[in-house]
């Protein structure tokens, strides 16, 4: 690929098992940029209020709770919650099924948006993916995508995730609670997940990750080529229209 810009930012977004991380880990290692996973930051979140048993409806119970969290981003797509690595607690059942609610409160989202710009900004490029990247966190993205597949194939992704981590679920149920949650997310007042106008739609129900990774990485180029090849303007009282006016 071609030299990107002195900064860049790939925006990913789409509804949970689409395979947003999974493209967007790759689509980053490739490029030499950060992985910036937004959704497992909204968990860290989370985890952090229930280890700390917080009513999501006591408005000053969430702030305090939200003074007194750190969240950091490892190597590798790993996260740490004040200071204790949680990449594979935050995928369990009982963060699942309160993430929605925890995410779609305005002070989490503030705060976390704020993080989010503040990674990007040190960094020379990002990888990010989540539910408002395109439309929120970075409207101004170099490239934006829209991750979607159908909600059987969705559940069954993440039901076998729960089976590689030794969580035993039912498919049934992980498909209802996908669907609950993609009604919440996509309902919320505050960041709903929506497909941003300039987004470009993939569906990966039937197409395999490295051809949707491909995608990805032959648009960030194409549009790398297009921003170099556009011409720049010519300003006025320039040499070349001084010497014109002469002639004539």
């Amino acid at each position: 690929m071609g030299p990107p810009p002195r900064t860049e930012v790939v925006a990913i977004d789409g509804p949970s098992g689409a395979g947003k991380s999974t493209v967007a880990r790759e689509v980053a290692s490739r490029l030499g940029y950060v992985y910036l996973d937004t959704g497992a930051m909204y968990r860290a979140v989370t985890l952090h209020f229930v280890r700390r048993g917080v009513d999501l409806r006591d408005g000053p119970a969430v702030r305090r709770a939200l003074d007194e969290i750190e969240i950091d981003l490892e190597e590798e797509g790993r996260i740490s919650l004040n200071g204790e690595d949680v990449t594979r607690e935050i995928r369990s059942g009982k963060v699942t099924s309160r993430v929605s609610q925890a995410s779609a409160l305005p002070a989490v989202r503030r705060k976390m948006v704020a993080l989010q710009r503040a990674i990007a900004k040190r960094a020379r490029g990002v990888v990010a993916e989540g539910r408002d990247t395109t439309t929120v966190v970075f409207p101004e993205a170099s490239a934006k995508f829209y991750l979607d597949a159908s909600l059987s194939e969705r559940a069954r992704r993440r039901t076998s995730d729960f089976l590689a981590e030794g969580e035993a679920v039912a498919l049934d149920e992980v498909e209802e609670e996908m669907a609950v949650r993609d009604r919440s997310d996509s309902s919320r007042k505050t960041s709903p997940l929506r497909r941003a106008e300039d987004a470009i739609a993939i569906d990966t129900t039937e197409t395999p990750a490295w051809a949707v990774v491909q995608r990805v990485l032959d648009e960030v180029e194409r549009r790398r080529r297009t921003a170099t090849a556009a011409p720049r303007p010519v300003k006025r009282g320039s040499s070349s229209q001084g010497r014109s006016r002469k002639g004539r």
